[in-house]
């Protein structure tokens, strides 16, 4: 297939990108840089001898073939591709490493994060075709896999599409074109769209599987029976390319923490690829620069005005904002119409400290009890002075579920988090509340706990128990009188940074899954998306700071005074 495109030296170009992000003369987030310059070592590192080898002739041979291909949609419908220098960088690092043992691929799992409009889709069709036809495998099965058949068909139709329209590639490769499948006869190797809606997906030996838009998997079931579908192949290769999304407990958001651990050398995953295209922490999303630096396809296949009139929109419209930020900087943004600005809640984060170094200090625990087979939050609340004698509070969550409700959650992350000790799993289908009382009995002796806030929901018992012995107990209804007035104040807090948290997977998720009930008088209240969006832990905060504010206004007077009688509401 030889043309034109093979003289350029795609080695020489994604070196050429690697200086300029690390230079800064190309605008990049700290995890392009970390990308590159991971790269850059491995280049160092491995030039001489060491696990893996780096081939420039499989680097450069992937680039060539996909710039024989043609675009299929838009302006440059029918024209040739030309890779951007981005793009040449991502295929020449993951197609250009091999194992020095046996000449198999480096890297077997991909994860690419990038705005919308940048492309994606038509490179993973690029690689799609070029894993089919030209990777030497023989048997090859690659696959398309989304949540809908219609989705799945994206990146197939496509290669499809490509294909149809090079007759050159055709011939040479002996490819057949039919309606749900591109078929090599030669090499007995196919190419087909699976989604989770159709038929198993078990029984699969996958030599290259492209998951298009991660984000919008509800649940692992995909990912999971890919990957587990790779071990059969020494060069086998799982190529997930998606936009950020809203559920940062789904299997996306999972793939992406790992990825952003081994660029930052948290994790050894030596056959993970990851790069993700976004802005950094404390750059202004309002602005043009952070725009350009999330996009890298900027001024090509993303244009300015498009994305200014989206930013425009963003801006009159305050709902909209969340969607902008995600789809076209690539900002995880939980809920579609975030309360709380959840870059000021990371910003809150504060890894150091331990609930260890709060022993025998004031505090109000709040109590969140959920159905029997729910979710049960309990967060510490410590007012404290930091060094500078500026008024902080320290947050602590822990949580609490049933055994079976880890095992039938469509939140993937839950088995995570329990294994982990993010959260306490108690045997069975339903939270052993015996438990809970035992830990707040042992919280009443290790801390000076001045009260007990509860939804008075489903805790008649445990609360009876506890005061019979003595508990602080403080009866905090859900209601617009109780709670608009502290979720205010938590907010207007966490962007002043006068909270402080250590970073609690699961109470991030939370707060960031919480939307704000605005009514007529300027009240607010918190809700989620739906029933899986769950925000136990951040009612929980809110009730804790409730008393804990009113008790310094009131200099520690009468607690139960602040549990005020008013209309429920569901949740």
């Amino acid at each position: 297939m030889a043309s034109a495109a093979s003289s350029r030296n795609f080695p020489l170009i994604a070196n050429r990108y690697i200086e300029r992000v690390l230079s800064g003369k190309q605008p990049a987030c700290k995890w392009v840089k970390l990308a590159c310059q991971r790269q850059k070592d491995d280049l160092k590192r491995w030039a001489k001898s060491g696990l893996y080898v780096w081939d420039k002739a499989k680097a450069s041979r992937v680039c060539q073939f996909i710039e024989l291909l043609t675009h299929t949609k838009g302006e440059l419908a029918g024209q040739k591709i030309r890779l951007e220098p981005w793009q040449v960088f991502i295929l020449t690092t993951v197609f250009g490493w091999t194992r020095r043992t046996d000449g198999g691929r480096r890297f077997r799992r991909v994860y690419i994060e990038v705005p919308r409009g940048n492309g994606k889709s038509a490179i993973s069709s690029g690689v799609a075709l070029y894993c089919l036809t030209a990777d030497g495998e023989l048997g090859a099965e690659v696959y398309s896999f989304a949540t809908t058949r219609d989705q799945a068909k994206i990146v197939f139709g496509d290669a499809k599409v490509m294909a149809e329209q090079n007759a050159t590639l055709r011939k040479r490769f002996g490819l057949e074109v039919m309606a749900n499948a591109l078929y090599v006869q030669e090499t007995n190797s196919t190419f087909r769209p699976k989604s989770a809606d159709g038929s198993t997906l078990d029984g699969l030996n996958t030599h290259l599987g492209v998951i298009d838009e991660l984000h919008a998997h509800k649940t692992r079931a995909v990912y999971d029976v890919v990957e587990t579908s790779l071990g059969k192949r020494k060069n086998s290769l799982l190529w997930c390319i998606t936009t950020a999304g809203f559920e940062t407990a789904g299997i996306c958001y999972e793939v992406r923490t790992i990825a952003t651990k081994v660029l930052t050398g948290e994790a050894k995953a030596e056959a993970q690829f990851a790069i993700i295209y976004t802005i950094d922490e404390d750059d202004d999303w309002k602005s043009l620069d952070a725009l350009r630096k999330a996009n890298p396809n900027w001024g090509i296949s993303v244009e300015e005005g498009y994305l200014t009139d989206s930013l425009d929109k963003a801006l009159t419209v305050p709902s909209s904002a969340p969607n902008f930020k995600t789809k076209h900087l690539d900002v995880w943004c939980t809920a579609r119409s975030a309360w709380l600005d959840m870059v000021a809640w990371k910003n809150c984060e504060d890894r150091q400290l331990s609930l260890d170094d709060f022993e025998g200090r004031r505090c109000v625990i709040g109590l969140d009890l959920g159905a029997k087979s729910d979710i049960t939050a309990k967060v510490y609340v410590f007012p404290f002075e930091d060094a500078d004698g500026e008024e902080r509070y320290a947050v602590f969550p822990a949580f609490y579920l049933p055994e079976r409700a880890v095992e039938v959650s469509p939140v993937s992350q839950y088995r995570g988090w329990a294994e982990s000790g993010q959260m306490h799993v108690t045997d069975g289908a339903m939270t052993d509340l015996n438990l809970v009382e035992e830990e707040l009995r042992e919280d009443l002796s290790r801390f000076d706990v001045d009260a007990i806030v509860y939804d008075p929901w489903q805790a008649a018992q445990m609360v009876q128990s506890l005061s019979n012995d003595g508990a602080p107990m403080i009866d905090c209804r859900m209601s617009t009188a109780n709670i608009s007035e502290p979720m205010k104040n938590v907010e207007a807090m966490v962007l002043d940074g006068r909270i402080r948290h250590p970073g609690q997977p699961v109470l991030d998720w939370m707060m960031g899954n919480v939307t704000a009930k605005v009514d007529a008088n300027d009240n607010v209240y918190p809700r989620k998306e739906d029933g899986n969006f769950k925000i136990d832990g951040a009612v929980a905060l809110i009730m804790a700071m409730r008393s804990v504010l009113n008790a310094e206004e009131d200099k520690f007077g009468d607690l139960e005074a602040l549990a005020q009688p008013a209309t429920f509401l569901s949740w």
